[in-house]
């Protein structure tokens, strides 16, 4: 197989997709605010110049970045989920299969610490729009693998408490209250 030639657009198609992979781990440590081009430009390892070639700026990266993350969700929750979709599963053991699933998703603190940032990155139209469009996919997966919006908001409840304990490493903090939120 022979690689494009450049400036074609599958080698453009390809290098976006590489750098939009690559800045979750920088966007993961500043988040939207804090991370310049410049720094993701270097990170990737192109020019700055041809960054803002394939991304007309940072909010536009920003929200490519969390579509992605939203897709790499969608696939952990299903290689996680019960081959039926849940049948035959309880209502607790289904969500305890889908939190494993996030579980396994938020391993990656790069991809916990991402989502926190783009929730914190809001104000931005693009970026506000695909958080949005990410939580929209998030609930018809885990609704799908749970079956019914109590199970959704339960699940989402409990992801919420799971990501303050692993962004926290709570999981090593031998105090009473670190107890409580870790079910210990």
């Amino acid at each position: 197989m022979t690689m494009p030639a450049a400036g074609t657009s599958t080698k453009s198609d390809e290098r976006r997709r590489t750098i939009v992979a690559t800045s979750i781990e920088c966007f993961a440590l500043k988040g939207f605010y804090g991370t310049t081009t410049h720094e993701i430009a270097e990170w990737v390892g192109v020019s700055q110049p041809y960054l803002y070639r394939l991304f007309p700026n940072k909010e536009a990266l920003f929200a490519a970045t969390v579509d992605h993350v939203s897709v790499v969700m969608t696939e952990t929750l299903a290689a996680h989920s019960p081959a039926s979709g849940g049948a035959g599963l309880t209502s607790e053991a289904a969500l305890d299969t889908a939190r494993r699933g996030y579980a396994a998703l938020v391993a990656d603190q790069n991809i916990l610490r991402f989502l926190m940032h783009a929730n914190c990155a809001v104000g931005e139209p693009l970026v506000a729009q695909a958080v949005r469009r990410c939580y929209a996919k998030q609930v018809d997966t885990v609704q799908q693998l749970l079956g019914d919006e109590d199970a959704v908001r339960r699940w989402f409840g409990a992801g919420m408490l799971d990501n303050v304990v692993a962004v926290l490493g709570l999981a090593d903090v031998d105090e009473p209250w670190a107890h409580v939120l870790t079910a210990r």
